[in-house]
């Protein structure tokens, strides 16, 4: 119980600092809502969240701390072990506590995970099924449902059957086994079987006596043809737009194969799209943004994106003043700490194969390059943010810090000692001179830039009892 008390006051705080915001496992109650209905609906996504969550009585919608009462409490606790009880699906159980943060006393409601997803209310279809989302209780969609169905029997996305019963000449025909070899750097078997015994090896492929299943691993890494599988839902679009808006796009390409087989061809194609052409003694093309970033961002929405959402395809957006990648599902990390957290993968069986073919960064530092990359061409920070059914990360072209916003600043300085702390190190104003790509004699502006990403709570001394202010360097918050 001492583990669970201490992960809930953990929670309650990273929703509190720096900036006050709902996690998807913890929700603010100033008080008892009188809608039962409602109350059903946050248990029941709790309940369907992996790892449970907690309503936590006591704190208002604005993060304000308001007090409770022994009655308040008690029919706090009452009232949502009858919902429990008596408007889900099934009965759970929930446990509380009474907890005390900054000299406040909280109830602490825990609704576990189900092992049997989804719940849903008692009375309605399955579909009246709820999920935490960027920190809100939201409805289910009827692809995430099955998608849950299908997770609570052990049929992850990728070890699902995309075509059944086929034989080795289709599956060859189907896949692109040639791609396979070249990004293994392995030469093509002149025997059929020995193909066919590698792809199963990767988890590709199942044998069924002389005949084969086509798993959704392989079809979404090497189709030739996406819409051979009914994922054509899931191809990634490059769109390039006049100006600012959505309003006229110029340009379109739609990645209509395996992510594995078409992965380069879309960076070089968004590489193509955002270069800006310099013509001295021979024309080259300037990259706006550099590739290991756009490869990065890419390839970890890709792994990240939730399967269970149709109708939402990758997509990469080129605008005159951004570069916007939207996959859908929301991010299971926490969007600000990107950098330094190993990331929470909805697919690891995909994660694991695309980082054996090279593609990707599993375990945390391709995001740590892609702002390495981003830093030495001196561009904003990136900006991720997490929707109900969307991650979307956008990246900027080179401005100068005059021309920077105050938060533009803020946020850059913050990641830039987030970089510095997952390299061991710490940042001081010379590194954040060299960031924004300032001289020796334009220290004030680092020290603002600092004072102000202190001030906001994200970054703090890295020796608060030191008296010295000529070497004060800084870590991240959670340091």
């Amino acid at each position: 119980m001492n583990n669970r008390k201490e992960a809930a006051l953990d929670a309650l705080h990273r929703s509190i600092q720096p900036v006050p915001q709902e996690l998807n496992e913890i929700d603010w109650k100033g008080g008892l809502s009188s809608k039962t209905d409602r109350l059903a609906q946050h248990i029941c996504a709790f309940a369907n969240l992996s790892g449970g969550g907690f309503l936590v009585f006591g704190i208002s919608d604005d993060a304000e701390f308001e007090e409770l009462d022994k009655a308040t409490i008690e029919e706090t606790t009452k009232k949502l072990g009858n919902i429990a009880k008596n408007n889900l699906a099934w009965s759970i159980q929930l446990e509380h506590a009474v907890l005390e943060y900054e000299g406040h006393a909280l109830l602490f409601i825990r609704i576990p995970e189900q092992q049997n997803k989804p719940v849903y209310l008692r009375g309605r279809d399955i579909y009246e099924a709820y999920i935490r989302s960027a920190g809100h209780t939201v409805k289910m969609s009827r692809e995430q449902v099955h998608e849950m169905l299908a997770l609570s029997h052990g049929l992850t996305f990728e070890k699902r059957v995309a075509r059944s019963a086929v034989m080795d000449e289709t599956v060859l025909e189907l896949l692109d086994y040639e791609k396979l070899y070249e990004l293994i750097d392995k030469r093509i078997p002149q025997n059929k079987s020995r193909i066919m015994d590698q792809m199963c090896e990767f988890g590709m492929i199942e044998r069924k006596d002389d005949r084969y299943d086509i798993l959704n691993l392989g079809a979404i890494l090497f189709a030739r043809k996406l819409k051979d599988f009914g994922l054509e839902n899931k191809e990634v679009i490059v769109r390039k737009y006049s100006g600012t808006n959505n309003l006229v796009m110029e340009l379109e390409y739609k990645m209509s194969v395996g992510y594995a087989v078409g992965f380069e061809d879309i960076v070089d194609t968004v590489m193509r799209f955002t270069s800006k052409e310099k013509i001295e003694v021979r024309r080259e093309a300037v990259p706006t943004y550099p590739r290991v970033a756009v490869r990065e961002f890419a390839a970890n929405l890709m792994v990240h994106q939730d399967f269970g959402i149709t109708g939402m395809p990758i997509t990469i957006e080129i605008f005159a003043n951004r570069l916007v990648i939207t996959n859908p599902g929301y991010s299971l990390n926490d969007v600000n700490r990107l950098i330094d957290l190993p990331p929470h993968s909805r697919n690891e069986q995909m994660a694991q194969l695309m980082l054996q073919l090279g593609l990707c960064e599993r375990r945390g530092s391709g995001v740590d390059r892609a702002v390495e990359a981003m830093e030495k061409m001196l561009l904003p920070a990136y900006k991720a943010e997490n929707g109900s059914d969307f991650t979307r990360v956008t990246l900027y072209p080179k401005k100068s810090v005059s021309d920077l916003t105050k938060e533009e600043r803020i946020e850059a300085c913050y990641q830039h000692c987030c970089l510095a702390y997952a390299d061991n190190e710490t940042m001081n104003n010379q590194s954040v001179r060299e960031r924004f790509g300032l001289n020796k004699n334009q220290g004030t502006i680092a020290s603002h830039i600092i004072a102000d990403t202190v001030a906001k709570g994200l970054i703090k001394s890295s020796n608060p009892d030191s008296d010295s202010r000529k070497f004060v360097s800084y870590v991240p918050f959670y340091a």
